[in-house]
């Protein structure tokens, strides 16, 4: 049985949670001068509550890794606040799980916390409790489908032949704003147009290294000695060779060789995963390749000659993978990550949930097949049904 968590003796203030989805997205200071218009007019109800500071992030809210959000939370169990003011629910987080379990502990230890746009919802009662379950699944939704029409966009782009993504080493990203466009182009983009272009700085260096790899007499470790010799660099400054405290010299073969299977540089638009798939040689890119065709086919013939193709990355499912937390005997509650240590052995490895950095673990298997049991335990209270009803359609309009 879990540990009731017991309430402890809190210092009387609030703090506000600001949060935006990242400095690209909007206007963080804008955004965040109408999250604190909003919580003004919630303080009316509040009298002369001491004002405490407030805890702000730039950053998606369907990640509990933000922080300054994990910073309120240490405080909050240490005491040094009694109210916690968002201007609504999904600016506290869109990760229905974590923030109604951050809010549900919260609630536990004493601590209140209300949103601008909810004066009136209390989450210890169990009815408000219900309609804030809604709420926050209302903002996943919301958070699912804003992800997916931005896949549609950026796989819009990949089909025309553009690059929605970071450029490679020996191209730049580059934006224009739609307002120094013509009326034609403003119809095809956002707020920006972008695109990438050749780097006149990096690009001459790959081209070097493509020249070494063509020859067909150099190894990736002496394509990237050579680099080394003429002082070029990668793209973040790394230099092609590490040379460590002893002296040995360790060549970035694994970098380069994902540059030499990427067919970007080769001007072709190539895509592999969960939303999009576009082979090679069926989209041509909108920029200038570095190489030709038929010189990336050579190169790729050659490194598979030479069985330099980079290992697969194994992938492994989780079934609770973001949804197991372990409670500790202090009461704090643990999220649990997902690991197979021992991949390398023949049978696949054994897979774990556990404590990052520590020796608690628990085997996948022995957690998983709770989780039936737990589903068929659910009940929902036919009295309620009407009230959930009631609440989903009011969302809804």
């Amino acid at each position: 049985m879990a540990r009731k968590t017991k309430r402890i003796v809190t210092l009387p203030g609030y703090v506000k949670y600001l949060r935006t989805s990242d400095e690209d997205a909007q206007a963080p200071e804008r955004s965040q001068d109408g999250q604190r218009r909003d919580i003004e007019r919630l303080l009316q109800l509040y009298g002369d509550l001491p004002d405490l500071g407030e805890y702000i992030d730039n950053y998606t809210g369907t990640s509990a890794d933000r922080k300054n959000y994990q910073q309120m939370l240490r405080d909050a169990r240490s005491g040094k606040l009694s109210h916690v003011f968002a201007a609504t629910p999904d600016r506290f987080g869109r990760d229905d799980v974590e923030a109604l379990r951050a809010i549900d502990e919260l609630t536990a230890l004493g601590i209140h916390v209300r949103f601008a746009s909810h004066p009136d919802l209390d989450p210890d009662d169990p009815d408000d409790r219900l309609y804030l379950n809604i709420l926050f699944g209302m903002a996943k939704r919301e958070s699912r489908v804003t992800a997916r029409r931005c896949q549609n966009g950026m796989l819009s782009k990949l089909l025309l032949g553009g690059w929605p993504f970071l450029a490679p080493d020996g191209y730049l990203n580059k934006g224009m704003k739609l307002t120094e466009l013509g009326k034609e182009e403003q119809l095809k983009h956002a707020r920006y147009k972008r695109w990438i272009e050749l780097d006149e700085k990096q690009a001459p260096i790959w081209r070097y290294a493509w020249d070494l790899l063509l020859t067909d007499q150099y190894t990736l470790e002496d394509i990237c000695e050579k680099l080394y010799e003429r002082g070029y660099r990668m793209k973040d400054g790394r230099p092609f060779v590490e040379v460590d405290e002893k002296g040995e010299r360790i060549p970035y073969v694994q970098q380069l060789s994902r540059v030499f299977h990427n067919w970007l540089y080769a001007g072709w638009v190539v895509v592999d995963n969960d939303w999009a798939k576009i082979a090679p040689k069926t989209v041509r890119g909108e920029w200038e390749p570095i190489v030709s065709t038929a010189e990336f086919e050579k190169g790729l013939a050659i490194l598979a000659k030479r069985n330099n193709k980079p290992e697969p990355r194994k992938k492994y499912f989780y079934l609770l993978q973001g949804l197991v937390y372990l409670e500790q005997h202090n009461g704090s509650v643990r999220k649990l990550t997902c690991s197979t240590p021992n991949s390398k052995r023949t049978s696949g490895g054994v897979s774990y949930y556990c404590i990052p950095s520590s020796d608690q673990n628990f085997l996948c298997d022995e957690v998983d097949e709770q989780i039936p049991d737990h589903l068929r335990a659910i009940q929902v209270d036919p009295v309620l049904l009407p009230i959930i009803r009631q609440a989903y359609l009011a969302d809804v309009d």
